[in-house]
């Protein structure tokens, strides 16, 4: 059974949710108190893992504010809580005919409800007569038995006329108790609800506050076990066991030292392998067990018998520590994945999980990498649904899973929580995981590329190109295509982007410009952590010169003459920039004197911007080729090239 919708009313703080649609994996998006939770609880209750948990209780239940006014018709008139759409497969209509004949369900998609009253029932087409057929020609009465009852349309008719003529024989016996057992309020809905409920898959629900205990006692834990008193904490633990294929039995059986060693050594080992791949935070930890007899003054249960510890080794401090010692959002992980994993086995996989918060004590790559594992673990095999105001457990792949959560009142009344699937509408606060997460989304991919190449500005990526191209033409060495170009807006926004795209697995490169002025900048850049320091490259490494920027890389000839042709000045430029003979300035600083000196003759003469040669080179690159210089502009850039191309993998 797939669960296709949700409509939530009369439940605390949602007079009415408004239908919704679940997919394979639903995220529920909204502020603190805005209902998140109880949408969640609510619909675990419509056939919970633990059935202490299904009844809904109306003194704790109910809208308060209106609850005076219920609580007197609540017995003739239960409200209805639950509405639910259902999507059955042919294995579940086969199942269901069993119990309530083929033609009794006539559709597949099928509405389930449940309310105050804690009864589940089918409220879609249901052909009663069918039923009543079924049941009757399924109780193996004798001719005269079945003449009794024969006539019989509904449910409450079959049951007046079994017990209107005691004595009942031992099959009519048996046909009552099964009426009796099906549909205690005589209703069809509720005779197929029963039937159905069997094979309705279990709601599993989990909060941010359930983590795994880091010792146990054996024999307490043995003791718990045997009567199912197992806790959170102790269910983990038994998961973990399970997950490392063993059990506390059979490690308390275990009788020689060597033999448990090893039994411990390969439990270790299955964990940290199975478990550690989602936990990037640090990649220097591994999972170690021990298992000793206790010492008479720790604690109760761990001053007897023998006692399990579960310990993080960090081989980079060669240290280990207590897992209960670990950080709070490390103690959460491991829980959630170690219990998770073992779902199926637990449970079967006839399952949907309802996660509130989960990660929220994560740092946002480590909620990134939870998600990674609800999807990959989780969603293959069972549909979840979770709630978040994180915009890290924000799947912006799944934009059509996202539900966001408000709680809503005008000046003259209350609306109560709403659950919609038009995100866009939503007010800014509801919306802002979902907004942050785009925007971190379109941020990375928008912009930038998985081998990204951060230069100053649009004319270096100009010149980039330019030089690429050509080089191509040649058959010598072009920058690489799978480099993706990204201008930033100057040396200064380097630290930025590196800060924002480096820590995303992306191959970063820097190109800067070189002046003296910029020398503490580009030396914090190339000692940061975040990026290699042979990737952040300046021009000057290419010319010989102590300062360059991009424009001297094609060389005083070629990028003087390209100028004087952009400007249709080259009569009157070259001389100037050639009377200066001074090889050490960068060429830029030599043309803007140039201009200067130029404008006191030229009156019309624009002001020299440094990105107007740059596009008059692209429109104009059969003329570029017969400027003086190209060739050793050319040989420079192909050097720049081989250097960033060895940066690739």
């Amino acid at each position: 059974m797939k669960i296709l919708s949700v409509r939530i009313q009369n439940l605390r703080c949602v007079e009415d949710s408004d239908e919704f649609t679940i997919e394979g994996l639903t995220c529920l998006v909204g502020k603190n108190e805005s209902g998140k939770t109880t949408i969640l609880k609510g619909l675990y209750k419509l056939n919970p893992e633990n059935l202490n948990d299904s009844n809904f209780v109306p003194l704790e239940d109910y809208p308060r504010r209106r609850y005076s006014s219920y609580k007197s018709r609540h017995e003739k008139d239960p409200d209805m809580i639950l509405t639910t759409k259902w999507e059955l497969d042919d294995s579940d209509v086969a199942e269901i005919a069993k119990k309530v004949g083929e033609k009794t369900l006539s559709e597949k998609i099928i509405t389930i409800t449940k309310g105050y009253d804690n009864r589940i029932r089918v409220s879609d087409k249901i052909d009663e007569q069918e039923l009543v057929n079924h049941l009757i020609s399924t109780a193996k009465l004798n001719p005269d038995e079945i003449a009794r009852v024969s006539n019989s349309k509904t449910i409450l008719e079959l049951r007046n006329k079994l017990t209107g003529a005691p004595p009942l024989t031992p099959p009519q016996n048996q046909l009552l108790s099964t009426l009796q057992s099906l549909s205690p309020d005589g209703l069809a809905s509720t005779a197929v609800g029963s039937a159905i409920s069997s094979i309705m898959p279990k709601f599993l629900y989990f909060a941010d506050y359930e983590k795994m205990s880091g010792q146990v006692g054996l024999d307490d834990f043995l003791t718990k076990k045997n009567n199912k008193q197992l806790k959170e904490g102790l269910r983990i633990f038994s998961a973990l066991l399970d997950l490392a294929g063993t059990s506390a039995e059979e490690l308390k059986n275990v009788g020689k030292f060597e033999a448990l060693k090893a039994e411990l050594e390969a439990v270790s080992n299955s964990i940290t392998q199975q478990i550690f791949p989602y936990w990037t935070q640090n990649q220097f930890l591994k999972v170690d067990f021990d298992l000793r007899a206790a010492l008479p003054l720790d604690p109760p249960p761990f001053n007897t018998g023998m006692v399990f510890r579960t310990r993080v080794f960090n081989d980079l401090h060669q240290v280990s520590v207590n897992f209960d010692e670990r950080s709070t959002g490390f103690i959460w992980f491991f829980s959630f994945l170690a219990w998770f994993s073992q779902l199926d086995k637990i449970y079967g996989k006839n399952l949907i999980i309802l996660l509130d918060e989960p990660g929220l004590s994560l740092h946002g790559r480590a909620q990134e990498n939870l998600l990674k594992f609800i999807k990959e673990k989780l969603c293959p095999n069972h549909q979840v649904i979770y709630t978040t105001h994180s915009p890290f457990m924000v799947d912006v792949e799944n934009l059509s899973g996202i539900r966001t959560v408000q709680d809503l009142s005008t000046k003259e009344k209350v609306i109560g929580t709403k659950v919609s699937s038009e995100v866009l509408k939503s007010d800014n606060d509801t919306i802002f995981p979902l907004q942050a997460a785009l925007g971190y989304e379109i941020a990375q991919t928008l912009f930038v590329g998985k081998n990204t190449l951060l230069v100053e500005g649009p004319s270096d990526l100009i010149y980039l190109k330019w030089a690429s191209n050509e080089l191509k033409m040649k058959k010598m060495t072009q920058l690489d295509e799978r480099w993706v170009i990204a201008p930033t807006g100057g040396i200064d926004k380097f630290w930025s982007f590196v800060a924002l795209f480096g820590g995303n697995k992306l191959n970063l490169a820097v190109v800067s410009d070189y002046h003296h002025g910029d020398k503490t900048r580009l030396y914090n850049l190339r000692k940061s952590s975040i990026i290699p320091s042979e990737r952040v490259i300046t021009v000057d490494k290419y010319v010989n010169q102590p300062e360059a920027d991009i424009e001297d890389m094609l060389g005083s000839e070629f990028y003087t003459s390209l100028v004087g042709e952009c400007y249709g000045i080259k009569d009157q430029l070259l001389p100037c920039q050639k009377a200066l003979n001074n090889t050490s300035k960068r060429i830029t600083e030599q043309v803007e004197f140039c201009f200067v000196e130029l404008k006191k003759s030229l009156s019309d003469l624009p002001p020299y911007d440094h990105y107007k040669p740059a596009a008059f080179l692209i429109e104009h690159a059969d003329l570029a080729r017969k400027l003086p210089g190209y060739d050793d502009a050319l040989i420079r850039f192909k050097s720049l090239n081989e250097d960033l191309n060895s940066f690739l993998y």
